[in-house]
């Protein structure tokens, strides 16, 4: 069974930065894209970031210049390095994966990023 595990979420002062990580376990074929989406409550999940098998990446236009996204395919691993944090970053993050053509989409249960001023 495919299971996503996000961690590295916390507490930070506006302006600090946070790293976080989403571990895969399982057997996982064909994985495509590996991202990130963020939710406050009560409000729509948002796409943070998107990385393709081959590479290319896709932002929010809110994290640009701020937030990188990388990932290790031999340990099909995404990372979030978030800097120059904001308040408005405050929210829960969600990691996700597709596989198989992206027939498969598999979510990780979230971590908390709150940021304060």
């Amino acid at each position: 069974q495919v299971q996503l595990v996000e961690s590295g979420g916390g507490s930070v002062q506006a302006g600090g930065s946070l790293r976080l990580t989403c571990a895969s376990s399982g057997i996982i074929f064909g994985v495509n894209d590996m991202g990130w989406y963020r939710q406050a409550p009560g409000k729509q999940r948002e796409l943070v970031t998107v990385q393709s098998s081959g590479g290319s990446s896709k932002y929010a236009d809110s994290v640009k210049g701020r937030f990188t996204i990388s990932r290790d395919n031999a340990k099909n691993t995404v990372y979030l390095q978030m800097n120059t944090l904001k308040p408005e970053d405050t929210d829960d993050y969600f990691c996700y994966l597709n596989s198989g053509g992206g027939a498969f989409t598999y979510w990780g249960r979230g971590t908390q990023v709150t940021v304060y001023s």
